[in-house]
């Protein structure tokens, strides 16, 4: 699957797109599970409830968004896909993490939940025909095209675990 076009996504993506490396996708979306697991394997449970200024997400949280991100962009990424032309609303993360309960869960059923997420998804991703990787359709009032929602889903993982290196592990 090539590299989007800039006009298959709104401008705001663009900073989740350009942390994807040249190559092939699908060896970006493998590697992530083991550096998701390789990260928080290292940080003590105790730890998990730690956020790196008022307001901001836990590790936890972090976590939990990222999976809430992996279900949300696989749903966008099957819908259109598929041909799906009804418009996909948008999502209100915090709402969503106000209701994970992320920091009553261990870090091992964080990374495995990601880890079986990603996984399936991979397996939809690699199966998609040319034509399926560029159709595009509405998510959260803006075009994208399935190739750039696999490229932002890329991503959006890295930003979040450049995140949690600098901010919340340094």
């Amino acid at each position: 699957m090539n590299r989007p076009e800039t006009n298959e996504f709104d401008p705001y993506y663009g900073g989740y797109i350009s942390l994807v490396a040249d190559g092939n996708i699908l060896d970006a979306l493998n590697e992530q599970p083991g550096v998701l697991t390789s990260i928080v394997s290292s940080i003590p449970e105790d730890k998990g409830s730690f956020a790196y200024a008022p307001g901001k997400w836990t590790i936890k949280e972090v976590l939990s968004h990222l999976i809430d991100g992996e279900r949300i962009f696989a749903y966008r990424i099957l819908r259109i896909s598929r041909g799906d032309e009804t418009p996909i609303e948008g999502f209100e993360q915090d709402d969503y993490i106000a209701g994970s309960n992320a920091n009553n869960r261990q870090f091992s059923e964080l990374a495995a939940e990601f880890d079986l997420l990603r996984r399936a998804n991979i397996l939809l991703v690699n199966n998609l025909s040319n034509d399926a990787s560029r159709r595009i359709g509405t998510a959260s009032g803006k075009p994208v095209s399935v190739r750039a929602l696999t490229f932002i889903m890329t991503g959006h993982v890295t930003h979040h675990l450049n995140i949690l290196r600098d901010r919340y592990l340094a």
